[in-house]
């Protein structure tokens, strides 16, 4: 009795002392200011979880929810990739591997725009590639027949005006600065192209196809992680808070599930894009051979090679972030992988660190970590060793302010809360009853077309606010795993490509004039249907081993239990 008396004490005397010395670091940068105060108040954010003090759900109550500060971290590395234009130099180098041949062309956009869009918003990874995309379609389309019998020792800068790419207002579509005549255009002129003529059809082809697979790779790439859209976030909260003693859904089983079904779409929508825009000529469309580029499309390569000799070499900064990038990723699907001790299991106290403390941890550090590269010692140009202290961090808290402006999620969870406490979900999944007589799988099939349909012309996280408590009642009612219904539907519902007002990348991509509302009803209708049938194969095959979908389990009882009373 004495012993555990004795233990009892050590560890309530650690976990103050813990607790003392969070606030001592705490109060240190604010005194000091080596970081903005804002970055200063979520060092307890990671630090109290990280020594046992607090779990990281309990210290996320005191600033907001727990995939709210998931999503904080996020931002603050996202910042950094946007900042230095890390992101630029994956695409341009991505595209520069695939060459100017409209298939690969085609493949290695969706590619990299997949790529990024799974840590970046749909949003501003659709406005970043854009612009890359439409270069590359100038210079495909309107080389005039000069430039084409110059040959390849044409000097390309002095027959047309350089092209300096720049970012705006993210919410709208990005525009060109041209340097020289003509003179610059504004974003909200892209629609005079709708009049725009093209050389050819195949021409015509070729932008209407490169231009729309950019939205549909964006949106690919959001359903991979659990971070990629604010609609799996609501989702994620939603069913934290609705079922808070299941433990399953975290970063790392979101993407087992989530990267095979965006791979096979990545890959069927190539095929499909190809096949309605550019035909089934992939052998010609494809080929990497040299000798078998057109002049127009070695010119393409040689204007994607000085964008990229712009960026010149790779910066202190954008290494830094791509290691944090890196980094991050490591750390979560390591935290608990299920089949292997994570590094979680180190502690003493186990389950009080998350995906949020991680995330928030990196992202504090680019506070911290100056921009410019540490020289310890004296310079040879006698500089002071110490004037490296009045270099900027690798973001500022203005980087991180513009960054969560773009990223805010829609105040549309009020219409969650009504929908819970006024009981109208409940008494619509009764009423919905008489679905008992189907089978679990078209159950969620219907669900599943339901909201596809209605996403096209509502927004995305009002889609999912009204959904999600209709179909959590409904699989208790018909004893359903909840996640059998509500992982489909949280997927389809991204699915909003169709209308320019399914979604902000849609509406960047039909700013630039490339294509019609007729062309994305028809190349997104034929996207919608690949998406539905690959998410209802996995949710069928492996995400019944993943979830354990086959059986009811004990915590959607329990949640059952609790809406009852």
């Amino acid at each position: 009795a004495f012993e555990s008396e004795g233990l009892l004490r050590f560890s309530v005397a650690v976990t103050e002392a813990a607790c003392a010395y969070v606030l001592m670091v705490t109060a240190v940068y604010w005194v000091s200011e080596a970081v903005p105060l804002g970055a200063a108040a979520l060092v307890p954010a990671f630090l109290y979880p990280f020594f046992g003090v607090l779990r990281s759900s309990e210290v996320a109550a005191e600033y907001f929810k727990n995939t709210t500060l998931l999503l904080v971290g996020v931002i603050c590395v996202a910042a950094a990739v946007e900042k230095w234009n890390l992101h630029k130099r994956i695409a341009l180098r991505m595209v520069l591997m695939a060459g100017a041949k409209p298939g690969m062309l085609l493949l290695c956009f969706m590619c990299c725009t997949t790529l990024l869009s799974m840590w970046l918003s749909n949003t501003s990874t659709t406005a970043m590639v854009m612009p890359i995309v439409d270069a590359v379609l100038q210079e495909l389309v309107s080389a005039d027949e000069e430039q084409l019998a110059a040959g390849s020792g044409l000097d390309v800068n002095n027959s047309q005006p350089s092209l300096e790419l720049i970012f705006v207002n993210e919410e709208l579509s990005p525009a060109f600065l041209w340097q020289g005549k003509p003179p610059a255009r504004a974003p909200n002129t892209r629609n005079q192209e709708l009049s725009r003529k093209y050389r050819s059809q195949h021409d015509q082809m070729v932008c209407k196809c490169l231009s729309l697979s950019i939205s549909y790779a964006a949106t690919i790439g959001g359903l991979t992680t659990i971070i990629g859209t604010s609609t799996s976030l609501i989702f994620l909260e939603h069913f934290n808070n609705q079922y808070p003693a299941a433990d399953v859904v975290n970063f790392g089983t979101w993407f087992l599930f989530s990267f095979p079904i965006s791979l096979i779409m990545l890959v069927v929508s190539w095929f499909w894009m190809h096949w309605l825009f550019l035909g089934c000529n992939f052998k010609e469309t494809c080929s990497l051979s040299k000798k078998k580029k057109t002049k127009r499309e070695e010119l393409s390569e040689k204007r994607i090679q000085e964008e990229y000799e712009k960026l010149g070499d790779i910066s202190y900064p954008e290494m830094v972030t791509g290691f944090f990038f890196i980094l991050m990723t490591v750390l979560w699907f390591t935290r608990e992988p299920g089949f292997v001790p994570g590094w979680d299991s180190f502690f003493e106290k186990k389950g009080y660190r998350t995906d949020a403390t991680v995330s928030v941890f990196l992202g504090f550090l680019l506070f911290l970590i100056p921009a410019k590269k540490p020289c310890f010692g004296r310079k040879s140009d006698g500089e002071n060793r110490f004037k490296g202290r009045k270099q900027k961090p690798i973001i500022t808290w203005k980087d991180f302010q513009k960054a969560i402006v773009e990223r805010a999620r829609p105040p549309s969870l009020c219409h969650l809360l009504s929908l819970q406490s006024s009981g109208l979900s409940t008494w619509i999944g009764q009423q919905m009853l008489s679905l008992s007589s189907l089978p679990p799988w078209a159950v969620t099939l219907l669900a599943c077309i339901l909201v596809s349909i209605v996403t096209e012309f509502v927004s995305n996280p009002a889609t999912i606010t009204i959904f999600l408590p209709i179909l959590c009642s409904l699989s208790e009612t018909l004893h359903i795993n909840p996640l059998y219904t509500l992982i489909p539907v949280t997927m389809c519902i991204s699915f909003a490509v169709m209308l320019p007002v399914g979604n902000p990348p849609n509406a960047i991509v039909y700013s630039y004039g490339h294509c019609q509302i007729k062309d994305m009803v028809k190349a997104g209708l034929g996207v919608n249907v690949i998406g539905l049938v690959i998410v209802m194969v996995a949710i069928n095959t492996w995400g019944v081993s993943l979830f354990h979908l086959d059986t009811f389990p004990a915590w959607a009882k329990v949640g059952n239990i609790t809406d009852q009373a």
